[in-house]
C-alpha cells in the first residue's frame, strides 16, 4: 500500500533509542583493559628482549675472554717448555762447571798423597760429581791405611772410606792387594787476609 503525502510536510524521523550509560562504561572498561594488558605484555617483552640481549652480550664477551685465557695458556706452556729447557742446559752446565772446578788441585792432592805413601799404585780414579772412586794396588793394608790418613789430612777429601780391600790373586808369589776407595773432593774455603792495621802517628 502506497502513501502519499498531501500536506507537503516532512516526515517526522523515528527518535533513536539512547545507549544506557552502563553499557558505554563497561565498552571503555573492556578497551581500557585491553589496552593495559597490551602495555603489560610489551613491558615483559621489552624486558625479556633486553635481558636477552644483555645475555647474549656477556655470553660474546666471556667467549672473548675464554679465547684470551686459551692463548695465554699455550704462551706459558710455551715459557714452560723454554724454561724446562734451560734448567736442563744450566743442570748440565752445573754439573760440567763442578766437574771441572778444582781439577788441578784434585790431581795435586792425590798425587801428593800417593807420593807420601810407599808400595802403593793407582790403577783407576772416577769422578761423578764432587765424589771420587779410587782402584789402586798396594803391598800391603798398611799402605792403604796410609793413604786414606793423607788423603784425609790434605783439607781437599772428605768421608774417605774404604769400599773393597783383597789379596791380588793373580801374582801368588808377591802379595799384593788391591782396594776401592771413595772420597768426596771439596775445595778448602779461601781466606781473604785482613788489611794491615793503620799506624797511628
Amino acid at each position: 500500500m502506497i502513501r502519499i503525502n498531501l500536506l507537503g510536510q516532512p516526515r517526522p524521523k523515528a527518535a533513536r533509542r539512547a545507549v544506557p550509560a552502563a553499557a558505554t562504561t563497561l565498552v571503555f572498561i573492556l578497551l581500557g583493559g585491553f589496552l593495559f594488558g597490551v602495555i603489560v605484555l610489551y613491558v615483559f617483552w621489552y624486558q625479556d628482549n633486553q635481558a636477552l640481549l644483555d645475555t647474549n652480550q656477556k655470553i660474546e664477551a666471556l667467549r672473548q675472554e675464554k679465547a684470551q685465557l686459551e692463548q695465554l695458556r699455550q704462551e706459558v706452556e710455551l715459557f714452560d717448555k723454554q724454561k724446562a729447557i734451560l734448567d736442563q742446559r744450566y743442570a748440565i752446565i752445573e754439573e760440567l762447571q763442578r766437574n771441572r772446578t778444582g781439577g788441578q788441585e784434585l790431581l795435586t792432592m792425590i798425587a801428593n798423597s800417593v807420593v807420601r805413601t810407599d808400595t802403593l799404585w793407582l790403577t783407576s780414579i772416577q769422578r761423578k760429581g764432587s765424589v771420587l772412586t779410587i782402584e789402586g794396588t798396594a803391598a800391603s793394608i798398611s799402605s792403604v791405611a796410609n793413604l786414606i790418613t793423607q788423603l784425609r789430612r790434605s783439607g781437599y777429601f772428605d768421608k774417605v772410606e774404604i769400599k773393597e780391600s783383597k789379596q791380588d790373586e793373580r801374582n801368588p808369589t808377591v802379595a799384593t792387594f788391591t782396594f776401592t776407595l771413595t772420597a768426596e773432593f771439596v775445595l778448602p774455603p779461601t781466606t781473604v787476609p785482613s788489611a794491615p792495621a793503620a799506624r797511628r802517628s
